[in-house]
């Protein structure tokens, strides 16, 4: 009898140990299984979406825009503005909102849906600020999201049109860039894909897409010049950069070195520039895009690589932002790349002094006296307003020249 029950109990000790053990086995596969979907899952996808809204009503439920009302109907069955009028009130312009697994698949093919501002429909056009209000909402808006997206490692964006395709993808470039160049290759921030959002059988436009991203793409470029260190962007330097860019795109590029500066009498741009090492550079940008006899458009741009002033320094604090004044060259330059890249029918020519305002046993003093390129006399008060002699010698050669047609100074 004893016997009997040890055997029962033995035997029911084992079962469960069998049960147990595949029990565990089974947890442990399920485990397994829901790793692998989770890494299995696809690579992260944005999708920016606008909604129009009267930003002072807080009231205002929105109505989404026509490629975000088709996409909230036949991907997410309605959920998707439900969801944004129980978040509260719509985002304004120059907002988003970020909408996770909005739709109803286990893997949805978005992994995250940015829903942007845009105003009232139909802002119309500003006249004080000379720029259409419409579009600026959609710049602003999707250059915003894209941003966000961007924080969260997202590999694909994709953007609807939100009424005006170039301005969108105008945005969504401007809001994905980043200056780079210096960091650490392991520490860079990895840059979204970006590309318009269609649906089959619906026109897209993909031509102002085009437009839009070469637009950015020359702002992008001026960002890049801005940003770049003084002691890496000389005036030599400049000048190799803008060859390379704007000979691949079709503009013609002279670079004229100090001794033409020296014939042609322009003592006032070299009296900024005779202070530094770094030799100063006169760039003379061509596009021909229409008949060779019709007048150019001219563009003269300031570029100060480096502006501490001169003997009248600078203080500290403004010292470390003074690598960026030669933003008026680097608009110049990007202008220049946008026009051909779009090829317009215009011819540009561009006049870009390059030098660097520093401290040296050259410099200029208060109370010099420099000539200008058309023989007058200008009197030197402050070694810091260095850029009305930089450009007076830049605007008489642009006038002796040619016959101007029209005439832009940055």
């Amino acid at each position: 009898m004893f016997g009997l029950t040890r055997r029962v109990v033995f035997r029911v000790t084992c079962q469960r140990q069998l049960c147990r053990k595949f029990a565990s086995q089974a947890i442990n596969q399920m485990l397994m299984l829901q790793q692998m979907d989770i890494c299995a899952d696809q690579p992260s996808r944005g999708l920016i979406i606008g909604v129009y809204a009267d930003e002072e009503d807080k009231n205002d439920a929105g109505i989404l825009t026509h490629a975000g009302w088709r996409y909230n109907v036949q991907k997410t069955n309605g959920r998707l503005i439900e969801v944004l009028r129980m978040s509260g009130p719509m985002p304004k312009r120059g907002e988003a909102r970020l909408l996770f697994a909005i739709e109803p698949d286990r893997v949805p093919y978005y992994s995250v849906v940015a829903v942007v501002g845009l105003g009232k429909e139909c802002l119309g056009y500003n006249p004080y600020e000379v720029l259409d209000e419409q579009k600026e909402a959609i710049r602003r808006s999707v250059a915003k999201a894209c941003q966000i997206l961007a924080e969260l490692d997202t590999d694909r964006i994709e953007v609807e049109n939100c009424g005006h395709a170039e301005s969108a993808a105008e945005g969504a470039a401007l809001g994905i860039w980043a200056y780079q160049e210096m960091r650490d290759p392991k520490t860079r921030i990895s840059i979204p894909s970006i590309d318009l959002y269609a649906v089959k059988d619906e026109v897209c436009d993909i031509e102002g897409w085009r437009i839009g991203l070469q637009k950015a793409a020359a702002q992008n470029l001026t960002r890049q010049l801005q940003e770049m260190p003084s002691n890496l962007l000389t005036p030599t330097a400049f000048a190799q950069n803008v060859v390379e860019v704007l000979c691949k795109s079709g503009v013609n590029v002279e670079v004229k070195v100090e001794g033409w500066a020296e014939s042609q009498s322009m003592h006032a741009f070299l009296a900024v520039g005779k202070a530094s090492c770094e030799p100063p550079i006169f760039l003379e940008l061509s596009y021909y895009g229409t008949c060779a006899e019709e007048r150019p458009i001219v563009l003269v741009g300031q570029g100060i690589t480096f502006d501490a002033g001169g003997l009248c320094l600078k203080k500290r604090k403004e010292l470390y932002h003074m690598r960026g004044d030669m933003t008026g060259a680097a608009v110049v330059v990007a202008t220049c790349r946008a026009v051909a890249g779009l090829r317009l029918p215009v011819n540009i020519r561009g006049l870009i002094p390059l030098c660097e305002n520093v401290v040296g046993c050259n410099s200029f003093r208060p109370g010099d006296m420099v000539k200008s390129m058309n023989g007058k006399t200008i009197e030197v008060q402050c070694t810091d307003h260095e850029d009305v002699l930089v450009l007076a010698d830049a605007l008489l050669y642009g006038l002796g020249r040619s016959c101007l047609w029209c005439l832009y100074q940055f």
